[in-house]
């Protein structure tokens, strides 16, 4: 769906929402658009005022999407199906991305009435969604020939929402250096039957390589693209996979460097790694009392994150959503809900519906009122290789 059919379906709900607008304080050039409603808070203490403001933000848009959506057959494909790099890297050649519409995802987002989007700019495939000199693997390389993650960052700058970048930190099934299943546990790499040609082994390995790799993408994704609200981090497991090495990764040096780019951006590591995170965004379900802000990040599938094509027709409804957003607000978090676009890019037309549809109920019968969470909640449980996590 293109912005225009979007904006006609809904009425022009999307066009009519106003964006926030500057108060005293800090020049309206020099605050960031989704922080304007603080920007005498930013003047003084710009990550204070970002913190402030994802406290309020209640609901943000999540995405997945990249080369696994051309299959529809879930975001681990590479893995699950243990195809090799080679073979997996012909999908490039495929993605047009043709309907990826920056305009109608954020009308969308928008009309839900959410404050944040947050995209895929590279998952555990290594695909990138934007301009990097770190790898050839990227959407300007592709049939695309563009770069999504910039012209989301455009459409979201204009329209007053936040934007967060999701990077695959600990996971990665490409690059050489990344780790290996031999170091850092099964779930690292596709399990192959025989090696894998590409990947540095044995004393040629070296995670400094990957690490180093990793810093100058995140300094490309936070140079590049305005100010960002969050940069969210996934790949948790491999990490932890070998505590006594987690020194190895140079974490606390990584989030300095995070700050030093930009101020007010926020850092996350999804239920937290180091303790130095911003907020805490586990899945689905939290069991524990947070010690900062919390967002719990669900899908509107019933469980994948990339588009899988089974699933049509078994989407979650607006009264679902309802209940996830009680739910949430009784921990109480912000509920990041999350969509795989279809191959050419284009929001679900069943997720479509449903957030129109939450949207609506929100401005005519307000936010849902909290749901406790039950005292009898289960602790998270380890996942197992290849589940349905982001």
């Amino acid at each position: 769906m293109n912005r225009r059919s979007f904006l006609t379906s809904l009425g022009g709900a999307a066009a009519g929402i106003a964006l926030s607008r500057p108060t005293h304080g800090a020049p309206a050039s020099d605050v960031p658009s989704y922080l304007r409603s603080h920007a005498a808070l930013y003047a003084k203490d710009p990550r204070a005022a970002a913190l402030t403001w994802f406290r309020e933000a209640r609901f943000g848009m999540f995405i997945h999407y990249g080369l696994y959506s051309l299959e529809g057959r879930h975001e681990w494909l590479q893995l699950r199906e243990k195809i090799p790099v080679a073979e997996y890297a012909k999908l490039k050649d495929r993605f047009t991305a043709a309907k990826f519409d920056a305009d109608a995802i954020t009308d969308l987002a928008l009309a839900a009435q959410m404050r944040y989007v947050n995209l895929t700019t590279r998952h555990h495939d290594c695909f990138c969604l934007f301009r990097t000199k770190q790898t050839e693997f990227q959407s300007l390389n592709s049939p695309a020939k563009r770069d999504l993650v910039g012209e989301l960052a455009a459409a979201c700058a204009k329209k007053g929402l936040g934007l967060c970048l999701y990077y695959s930190h600990g996971r990665d099934w490409r690059h050489p250096h990344a780790p290996n299943n031999d170091q850092w546990g099964g779930s690292a790499r596709p399990p192959y039957a025989t090696p894998e040609p590409t990947y540095a082994t044995g004393t040629a390995h070296n995670l400094g390589r990957y690490l180093d790799f990793m810093k100058a993408q995140i300094t490309e994704l936070l140079t590049q693209y305005g100010p960002i609200a969050a940069i969210w981090l996934d790949g948790i497991a491999v990490p932890l996979s070998r505590k006594e090495r987690l020194a190895e990764w140079g974490l606390p040096g990584l989030y300095a460097h995070i700050r030093g780019l930009q101020p007010q951006v926020l850092v996350s590591y999804k239920q937290g790694l180091i303790g130095q995170e911003d907020f805490l965004a586990p899945e689905r379900t939290f069991s524990q009392k947070p010690d900062r802000p919390l967002e719990l990040c669900d899908t509107l599938q019933p469980r994948g994150w990339g588009y899988i094509r089974e699933d049509d027709g078994h989407h979650k409804t607006p009264e679902q959503v309802r209940i996830m957003l009680g739910r949430a607000a009784g921990l109480p978090a912000n509920l990041l809900l999350n969509t795989g676009p279809l191959p050419d890019g284009s929001i679900h037309p069943e997720d479509v519906v449903t957030l129109t549809e939450v949207g609506r109920r929100l401005r005519r019968d307000g936010w849902p009122a909290p749901i406790a969470p039950s005292p009898e909640a289960p602790k998270q449980k380890k996942k197992k290789s290849g589940s349905a996590n982001p």
